[in-house]
């Protein structure tokens, strides 16, 4: 299937916090690169400053950004950054800041207009608040883009991946694929585990990233196939 039906962006979320969604956006990022599209990765919410990043001020901030083929600013892919490393709605009521979805739809259309494809990395799970009364599914919504879910491979995880397809379904939006992550390289059956995804999340396994001590991009984009995902909507 050519990537030519590919839609112009993608919505990252994941089954909780600290599943690799950085790393699977990441990759998907690197592979839209090395088949020649003009990509960017896109945090608009990130939580939690460091050091290491630089000049980006958050170390997911600053993947995206070496993983994109065009060049941008931190304020370009990342609106809203607060320094402890806490739910995204308490952070931001900490700075005396509202996260506004308005916003954010603005810098990923200004992206839109540079970029052939924006992945846009969600915080935390899909149903994280964002503010007194919306949350990142409504971020997805209003961005009407199509879901791609990180499922960590380790014990519980078939309840929390059908959990999060089931909102994304309900939410109205289309579930382009779902990666694999292997964050327990001692997980009991996880290739029996991966089976029942595979049956019961109705959407396409884009691969396996394998289990790593130190997260490796192109080793992570090594182990996806993004060729399904141009069969998501535009």
């Amino acid at each position: 299937m050519s990537l030519d039906r590919a839609g112009t962006g993608y919505f990252v979320t994941g089954t909780d916090t600290g599943v690799g969604k950085t790393l699977a956006a990441c990759a998907l990022v690197h592979e839209f690169a090395r088949l020649g599209r003009r990509v960017v990765g896109m945090k608009p919410v990130a939580a939690g400053t460091s050091d290491s990043a630089d000049r980006w001020g958050n170390a997911d901030v600053a993947a995206l950004a070496a993983a994109s083929s065009i060049a941008v600013t931190r304020e370009q892919i990342n609106p809203y950054l607060f320094a402890p490393p806490i739910a995204p709605h308490l952070a931001a009521a900490e700075a005396g800041v509202r996260i506004d979805l308005e916003v954010i739809a603005g810098s990923v259309a200004r992206l839109r207009a540079l970029a052939d494809v924006v992945v846009v990395e969600g915080v935390g799970g899909f149903l994280v608040p964002l503010n007194e009364r919306e949350d990142a599914a409504d971020l997805a919504i209003r961005l009407a883009l199509p879901v791609v879910i990180v499922v960590a491979l380790r014990l519980g995880c078939l309840n929390h991946a059908l959990l999060t397809a089931r909102a994304v379904k309900d939410r109205g939006l289309h579930l382009a694929g779902w990666v694999a992550n292997r964050l327990d390289p001692g997980m009991a059956k996880a290739r029996e585990n991966r089976a029942a995804l595979e049956d019961r999340l109705g959407a396409p396994l884009l691969g396996e990233i394998p289990f790593m001590l130190e997260p490796e991009v192109a080793r992570a984009a090594a182990s996806l196939d993004i060729r399904t995902l141009a069969g998501a909507p535009r």
